[in-house]
């Protein structure tokens, strides 16, 4: 895979790398724009947010490539075995509602979570349909594998830091521990879009099961120490001072910001420690499981821990047009079961469930009918998602498919119902509205919030 920065490079032409952006040593901090990443705008006035609930933090975990619902959460088991596939049902802990075999562990934990299985969209191309997961609205001029651009809608993170800044130095997003992308084609839905790279949430590119796993954005170059730094960015200061005489007072002022958010990140132990796993006791690792996925979700928590308000795990591999079932039990479902029950667990014993919207969704569901390789292929029109934490009323399943999984058969969700419920976690209110590259006013997201998770009154 190639590089973020190249990949970035490629269509932010002009942009510094987020890595050299980010190392303290690059340049003596002289220039350090990080306005590419973290910079937000005050946008939310004190008087609005004393007004709303408690903002809630919000942990992604997007399954790329589109995990088969009816082999997992949506199973058929009194359809032709070309539709049922090769997996038999198990009972969970809600009365009346079986999941897959290959996931016990979720089975047992089903009243902590709720279902949805009447998601629906058009589209059957995996850009476009990530695109509309991870933004809540569909890819502007969307076509077959359109690539990332500064047309697309912002991702919740990009729209969050547009909105409201990071606290105490925090990025508003971190997705982990990868960058989409196959080849030269960058996944859209990523980035802040139309809001611009300074909102862009941060990219972590690494396994964090490896044993010399670090973020080297977070690591001081070498022979310069946090007092060091702190006069380096004194000096900046007075630098900065006396270039707004002769720069334009905007770009000015923005840079300025983002040097100070810099030092912020590279001196703030929260998000240092929330990255350092060798602190973490082997039993708790291994109860995750010593996968890039389980490793990755311990970060994620560990991050909503430090104060990240929205956290992105990509977990890849489920584009199963071959050997659906066989690679769903020897590879995929296994660690998942693992991996998303331990995050459960452990959030709800330190309490950051509570706090926490948890968000486990694909961009589409596979084809009913299982094809001539044993795959099964992409399906836009029904799949479904799984929502914990934040007020959701676990224990419930909302929606149905009919009898092959192919269609909803009570009322259909939209990806732009999930952005909806996404941002009411944020505490950001639904007629909000931004400023396109055009500076037109539009509206945040055009979706409903899906109210059965949070009220139990199935609709």
């Amino acid at each position: 895979m190639e590089s973020i920065e190249h990949t970035l490079s490629q269509f932010l032409p002009g942009q510094v790398s987020r890595r050299g952006l980010l190392q303290a040593g690059y340049s003596g901090l002289f220039g350090l724009g990080l306005s590419s990443i973290l910079s937000g705008r005050e946008r939310v006035a004190a008087a609005e947010a004393n007004s709303q609930p408690k903002p809630k933090s919000v942990l992604l975990i997007f399954l790329s490539g589109a995990m088969s619902h009816i082999d997992t959460f949506d199973m058929k088991p009194e359809a032709p075995l070309e539709i049922r596939g090769d997996f038999q049902p198990i009972a969970t802990s809600i009365p009346g509602y079986s999941i897959c075999e290959h996931l016990p562990q979720l089975a047992a934990r089903a009243n902590k979570y709720a279902v949805v299985r009447s998601f629906s969209h058009e589209d059957n191309n995996h850009t476009q349909s990530a695109h509309h997961i991870t933004t809540g609205e569909k890819q502007p001029g969307g076509f077959f594998d359109k690539t990332a651009s500064r047309e697309d809608w912002p991702h919740y993170a990009g729209a969050l830091s547009y909105l409201r800044r990071g606290n105490e130095g925090m990025p508003c997003g971190v997705t982990l521990p990868n960058f989409l992308q196959a080849g030269p084609l960058v996944w859209p839905g990523q980035l802040a879009g139309f809001l611009g790279a300074t909102h862009d949430p941060w990219f972590i590119n690494g396994d964090p099961n490896h044993p010399d796993f670090r973020v080297t954005e977070l690591t001081l170059a070498q022979g310069l120490d946090v007092v060091q730094l702190g006069r380096r960015l004194t000096l900046l200061d007075e630098i900065n001072r006396q270039q707004r005489r002769f720069d334009d007072i905007g770009q000015s002022r923005q840079m300025h910001k983002s040097q100070h958010m810099a030092y912020d990140l590279l001196t703030s132990s929260r998000l240092t420690q929330a990255f350092d796993l060798k602190k973490v006791s082997d039993s708790v690792r291994n109860q995750y499981g010593r996968t890039i996925g389980g490793q990755s979700l311990l970060v994620a928590r560990r991050l909503i821990e430090a104060g990240v308000p929205i956290v992105q795990v990509n977990m890849n591999g489920w584009d199963t047009h071959d050997k659906n079932c066989e690679g769903l039990k020897n590879h995929l479902l296994p660690p998942l079961d693992q991996s998303v029950s331990a995050l459960l667990d452990d959030m709800e014993a330190t309490g950051l469930l509570q706090e926490t919207l948890v968000v486990m969704v694909s961009e589409f569901g596979r084809t009913p009918k299982i094809n001539g390789t044993q795959g099964r292929d992409h399906w836009g029109p029904c799949f479904f998602g799984v929502f914990a934490g934040a007020g959701v009323q676990g224990g419930q399943v909302i929606g149905r498919s009919d009898a092959t999984g192919a269609y909803p058969s009570s009322r259909r969700y939209t990806p732009n119902d999930i952005g909806a419920t996404i941002y009411k976690a944020l505490g950001i209110p639904l007629e909000t509205e931004v400023q396109d590259r055009l500076g037109r006013r539009v509206r945040l997201n055009s979706g409903e919030v899906i109210e059965p998770l949070f009220t139990a009154e199935i609709v």
